[in-house]
């Protein structure tokens, strides 16, 4: 894990190191353990190291190709480093160090861009290829790992985190006024646009290619892979895609457990990260183990059931692993806000401030946490959602149906009236048409209930996974910890693409028709959702945690915020001086917001969306 930092100019000047080392610092939290530096005239890279692999000199970066024609900066972990080693020797190449990084560009240097779809990991990079001259961005397959960039007075900057743009001399600061429409939309950010005018990040699977020694040209991008989920021709016998599925897990987890310094997982209530930590447990004795759990004092209705320490804590006893807990209140939401929207840059899916306090225990004692992130999104884990869009009259139907779910801080109509006062600045922008658009390179042949939910998996792993993959990267490397996803090895992905809905979800024939607010009640009555995965894992967890209702990781803020938090959201969001106002209609904002404290309607997200985008402009105007 590590930051990177680099620019192009085509103004006529070089890159000055001092620029780069501005922009390295920025991001100095992702790397406390070095830096360095390569300059070529009108390009430079920047990297700060957090070392992982390979602790010597041997791993530092830049990392140049002994002929000097090839210069990489790398953030990530490629698991299948070893195996593309062996491959790379067969072909001539030699190696000075033992980790991934030297195989990451010696594979880029003899493979191309094709090395791109053999890295098994997460990563983003910068690939310079001196014998054409050109620069290559990419990232990994689900972006696990960010890379942004921006083209600003003819230079293009790129890095792991819009603070190191932020850093360059002369970068304008301006509020893209249709990426927070689009935000207040979903609670997310489905194209490649940010907060910030002109500043994009590079989507998952991509890769671009500046050409260094000719005129500034917008960057090309080129997609290497995508999600695909589809519905086999033969569903195949349960039980042997059971025993499969059992194997493809322990192999993803023994992959992400090679590391030179110590690791540890956190263990939550779930099936997910319960049977990580049981396989690494076997692996790793007296596993470190981390659980952040809620008091739940002024807690009502399902919130009540929100504190799973207890069933960590069970699990951790299982498993024989050193456990560590941490309870917070409502007070911890409000002190850590500004730390959380100086490192997230710009809010995403759901409150996350729970993820902040979850890495910074885990840093106090490990370099490297695996977590369980991604078994919902691939097999099924959100039925409620998918159940909402089941029957339609094909694909635009489908879309108003869907869309309309994803409204999830307030429907357009509102949302339209709330912002009136920026309409000119917003533009004629369709959200329906970017949440159409998320499809665009997926089949729209939908002739049964197994295409529509395919499609829904496709939009949540495309959008909803992505926003969790970005808050999860940037809260943990706030604290310089890197955090591994075993469910999203690439040969467990491939095979969750091509298992049939059938075997995920058991309801599919009678799929109920439910509010997402009594989950708790639904999933305690079937426990449906990611059904193979559940049964799969009993060899693992106790039946009692794999087939337990669904509980997402969430504090209880609908009652924090209309009891113990209460006069914080009063004093940030109906302050005369509030920044949000610039922006928004006050008094249909206080109006809703006032909703939620009077307990005539949850509107948590939304509360917290406010709370952070204030935040947010306070951090990002100092």
């Amino acid at each position: 894990m590590c930051g990177i930092a680099g620019l192009v100019r085509f103004d006529g000047g070089v890159v000055e190191r001092q620029v780069l080392e501005r922009m390295a610092d920025a991001v100095k939290h992702r790397g406390p353990d070095g830096e360095g530096y390569w300059l070529h005239g009108h390009v430079g890279f920047g990297h700060r190291r957090l070392s992982i692999l390979d602790l010597t000199a041997a791993g530092a970066q830049p990392m140049a190709t002994p002929d000097g024609t090839s210069v990489l900066i790398y953030n990530g972990a490629v698991y299948n480093f070893r195996e593309l080693r062996k491959e790379l020797e067969t072909l001539g190449c030699c190696f000075r160090s033992s980790g991934d990084t030297e195989v990451v560009l010696q594979a880029l240097h003899v493979w191309g861009h094709a090395a791109l779809t053999k890295f098994n990991g997460m990563w983003a990079l910068a690939w310079w290829n001196g014998r054409d001259r050109t620069v290559t961005l990419a990232r990994d397959r689900y972006g696990i790992k960010p890379l942004y960039y921006t083209d600003q007075n003819r230079t293009i900057a790129f890095a792991s985190e819009q603070k190191a743009l932020m850093a360059m001399p002369g970068f304008a600061r301006a509020l893209d006024h249709a990426a927070l429409f689009e935000y207040f939309t979903f609670q997310n950010i489905f194209t490649d646009r940010t907060l910030l005018t002109g500043v994009r990040i590079l989507p998952a699977g991509h890769y671009a290619v500046i050409r260094t020694d000719g005129e500034f040209q917008p960057l090309a991008l080129h997609q290497y892979w995508d999600f695909n989920f589809t519905e086999p021709a033969q569903a195949g016998d349960e039980h042997e895609l059971r025993e499969e599925l059992n194997r493809l897990i322990e192999q993803a987890i023994e992959r992400q457990l090679v590391s030179d310094v110590e690791l540890g997982t956190y263990l939550s209530g779930g099936v997910d990260s319960g049977t990580v930590t049981a396989i690494a447990a076997k692996q790793h004795p007296y596993l470190k183990t981390f659980t952040v759990g809620f008091d739940l004092t002024s807690a009502s209705g399902l919130e009540l059931a929100f504190d799973e320490r207890a069933q960590a804590e069970y699990m951790s006893l299982l498993f024989k692993t050193e456990h560590y807990e941490m309870v917070l209140k409502a007070g911890d939401m409000e002190r850590s806000l500004p730390k959380v929207a100086e490192h997230l840059e710009e809010p995403r899916v759901g409150q996350c401030y729970p993820n902040y306090f979850a890495a910074k225990l885990a840093s106090r004692f490990v370099k490297v946490v695996l977590t369980g992130a991604g078994g919902d999104e691939l097999f099924g884990g959100y039925p409620w959602r998918y159940y909402r869009a089941l029957e339609n009259d094909g694909f635009e139907s489908y879309i108003d149906k869907y869309y309309a779910f994803w409204q999830r801080l307030m429907p357009n109509d509102v949302l339209t009236r709330v912002f009136a006062p920026v309409a000119r600045e917003i533009g004629a922008v369709s959200t329906r048409d970017i949440f159409r658009d998320v499809f665009q390179h997926h089949a729209r042949e939908l002739t049964r209930p197994e295409d529509y939910i395919n499609h829904s998996l496709y939009f949540e792993a495309k959008t909803f996974l992505h926003g969790l993959l970005v808050v999860d990267d940037k809260l943990s490397m706030s604290h310089g910890l890197e955090g591994r996803m075993p469910f999203l090895d690439n040969d467990l992905v491939d095979f969750a693409l091509r298992c049939p809905v059938r075997f995920k979800l058991k309801n599919l024939g009678d799929a109920p028709r439910l509010n997402e607010n009594e989950t708790g009640r639904y999933f305690k009555r079937t426990s449906d959702g990611k059904a193979i995965l559940r049964e799969a894992m009993q060899r693992y967890v106790p039946a009692e945690i794999a087939m337990a209702r669904k509980q997402g990781f969430s504090s209880p803020d609908a009652s924090w915020f209309t009891g113990d938090s209460i006069e914080f959201v009063r004093r940030r969001l109906f302050s005369r001086n509030a920044r949000i106002y610039e922006l928004m209609d006050r008094k249909l904002i206080e109006s809703l917001v006032n909703e939620h404290l009077e307990g005539k309607t949850n509107r948590r997200l939304l509360i917290w969306s406010l709370l952070s985008v204030e935040q947010w402009l306070e951090y990002v105007q100092a």
